[in-house]
C-alpha cells in the first residue's frame, strides 16, 4: 500500500518543494499533496498556527512540516489524526530524510582497544594527570598509558598508578626502566610498554602483560628470542614491531607487521600510531582511519596513540570512531563510505545548490527586505525583495549591498550579515555546504549555533501578528 504524504510549506518554498518531492516520490514510491499555507516564510510557522489552517486530504498517512517549525507536533497531530513529523531544515535534504543517498548504519561494535598516552607524566601534578585521564577516557580510551622520561626512575609512579586505578582507570606504563616498571606494577599497572633484550629477564616477576619490541626495529633482531623466552616463562605478551615515520622506513615497517603476523598468526599485537599522526604535516583523522583499517585487517587489536601536537589533539576520539567504522567495513565486507559522517570534517560529502535561476526567482517572490545568504558557484549570494547580488569577495558584495539599500543595514544587521558571509566564504573555500543561520559541519567537532534570527522573528510574529500570516 503506497504512502500518501501531505507536505506543508509557505509560498516562497512552494516551487522548490514541488520539484524535489516530485522527483523523490517517483524514486521512493509514494503519493503526495502539498499544502501552501498563507505565509511567505515557512520557517516562521508554529504548530499552533498550522493546526488552525491545515487541510489534510482523505487517505493521508503522514504529514511533514517545515524543519524550522516551532512548537509541539501534538498540536497538529490532534487535528489531522495521522503521524506528524518535521522534515529537514533545508529542502535540499529531503532525499536524505527518506533514506536516499545516505546510509543509516550502526557502526557501534569494535574489537580494537585504545591506549592513550599521557606524555611526560613525571612533569605533571597528580591533579593534572587525573584530569587528563578523565578526558581521554571520555573520548574513548580503554587504557591510560603513563609515559615516563628517560633517566632516573620516577619514584612516585606507583602512587600515580594507584590513584588512577582508584579513579576507575585501567593503566599501562611506558618505560624500559626495570625499577620504574616494578613501582608501576606494584601500584596496579596491567600492561608494560616495552620489553626487549635489555629488560626481559625481569618481566617474569611483574605478573602482568607486556609489549615485546625488537632490539633493532629495522631487522626485527631480538624479537624472536624475547618472545620465546617470555613464552617459556608464562608471561602474557603483545608484539609491536614498531611503526616508523615517513622518510625513515614507514613502508618497510608496515611490511614488518605483516611479517610478524605471518610468524605469529595467533599472537596479540599492538601498533603505536603516534609516529605517523604526530610527525606528519596532515590532519590526523584520515591517518588514524587508515592505520586502524590496517590493524583491523591484520588482527592487531591494540593501538597506542598520543594527542600532543595541535593537528592531532583529537586523536583518541578519532580512533574511537575509526575503530567502529573499520570493524563494520571488514566484518560486513562493505566499503567504509557514507557510514560515519563524523569523521568527514574538512569538506562535506555533498554540496547541494539551488542554482542562479532559482535564486533570481526567489528575489522576485520575496516581499520583505531581509537578506538570504547563499554560497554557490564560487560566489556568496545575497537575495532579498527584488535584489540578487553575488560576488566571490564578501567585502565587495557588502559594498554593493550598501549601495543598493543602505538604510536597511544598521550596525546589528551589518554584524549579522558579516558573520554569515564569513561562513559562506569559508564554505566556498573548503567545499562545504553552507546553510544560513546554521553552523558549518565539522564532523564530530561541530559546535551547534543558536538560531538567533529565527527565534527573534518567530517571537515577533507570535507577539504582533497573532493569527495573521506574516507577509
Amino acid at each position: 500500500m503506497r504512502e500518501q504524504i501531505h507536505f506543508v510549506t509557505g509560498r516562497l518554498a512552494e516551487h522548490s518543494l514541488r520539484r524535489i518531492v516530485g522527483e523523490l516520490a517517483e524514486r521512493v514510491g509514494f503519493d503526495y499533496t502539498v499544502d501552501v499555507l498563507g505565509i511567505t516564510v515557512a520557517a516562521l510557522m508554529t504548530t499552533d498556527w498550522i493546526a488552525k489552517r491545515i487541510q489534510v486530504p482523505a487517505g493521508t498517512t503522514r504529514v511533514i512540516l517545515p524543519g524550522y517549525c516551532l512548537g509541539e507536533l501534538a498540536a497538529v497531530q490532534s487535528v489531522v489524526g495521522v503521524p506528524v513529523e518535521r522534515g529537514p531544515r533545508d529542502l535540499r535534504r529531503l532525499p536524505e530524510h527518506f533514506g536516499q543517498g545516505t546510509a543509516a548504519t550502526d557502526c557501534g561494535a569494535y574489537d580494537i582497544e585504545i591506549l592513550a598516552e599521557i606524555n611526560h607524566a613525571p612533569r605533571l601534578r597528580l591533579s593534572e594527570i587525573l584530569a587528563e585521564a578523565a578526558r581521554l577516557k571520555s573520548d574513548g580510551a580503554d587504557l591510560i598509558d603513563i609515559g615516563c622520561d628517560p633517566g632516573e626512575p620516577w619514584w612516585q609512579v606507583g602512587e600515580v598508578v594507584t590513584a588512577l586505578k582508584d579513579a576507575g582507570h585501567r593503566v599501562s606504563i611506558d618505560s624500559m626502566n626495570v625499577r620504574e616498571i616494578e613501582l608501576a606494577v606494584g601500584g596496579g599497572a596491567e600492561l608494560v610498554l616495552s620489553v626487549n633484550e635489555s629488560n626481559r629477564d625481569a618481566a617474569a616477576d611483574w605478573g602482568c602483560r607486556v609489549v615485546v619490541v625488537p632490539d633493532d626495529p629495522a631487522t626485527l633482531a631480538g624479537l624472536d628470542q624475547t618472545v620465546e623466552l617470555l613464552a617459556q616463562r608464562g608471561v602474557p605478551l603483545l608484539i609491536d614491531p614498531i611503526l616508523e615515520p615517513i622518510g625513515f622506513g614507514f613502508a618497510a615497517s608496515l611490511g614488518r607487521y605483516l611479517e610478524t603476523r605471518r610468524r605469529y598468526p595467533d599472537a596479540e599485537m599492538m601498533m603505536g600510531i603516534g609516529n605517523l599522526t604526530e610527525l606528519t604535516d596532515a590532519d590526523s583523522a584520515a591517518i588514524n582511519v587508515l592505520l586502524l583499517a590496517f590493524c583491523q585487517e591484520l588482527g592487531i587489536r591494540n593501538v597506542l596513540t598520543t594527542q600532543v601536537i595541535n593537528w592531532a589533539r583529537t586523536s583518541v576520539r578519532e580512533c574511537d570512531l575509526a575503530r567502529r567504522l573499520v570493524h563494520h567495513a571488514v566484518l560486513h565486507r562493505t566499503l567504509p563510505k557514507r557510514l560515519e559522517p563524523r569523521l568527514v570534517m574538512l569538506r562535506d560529502p555533498e554540496v547541494p545548490s539551488y542554482g542562479s535561476a532559482a535564486l533570481d526567482r526567489l528575489a522576485h517572490e520575496i516581499k520583505d527586505p531581509n537578506y538570504r545568504i547563499f554560497a554557490e558557484e564560487g560566489q556568496v549570494h545575497a537575495v532579498s525583495a527584488g535584489t540578487h547580488l553575488a560576488d566571490a569577495d564578501p567585502f565587495v558584495l557588502f559594498q554593493r549591498l550598501l549601495g543598493k539599500s543602505p538604510r536597511e543595514v544598521d550596525a546589528s544587521h551589518a554584524f549579522y550579515l558579516g558573520y554569515e558571509m564569513a561562513k559562506a566564504a569559508t564554505a566556498l573555500a573548503l567545499g562545504k555546504d553552507y546553510r544560513q543561520d546554521e553552523a558549518l559541519s565539522w564532523g564530530f567537532l561541530t559546535v551547534p549555533e543558536v538560531n538567533h534570527r529565527h527565534r527573534a522573528a518567530a517571537d515577533a510574529t507570535d507577539a504582533s501578528a497573532g493569527d495573521r500570516p506574516v507577509e
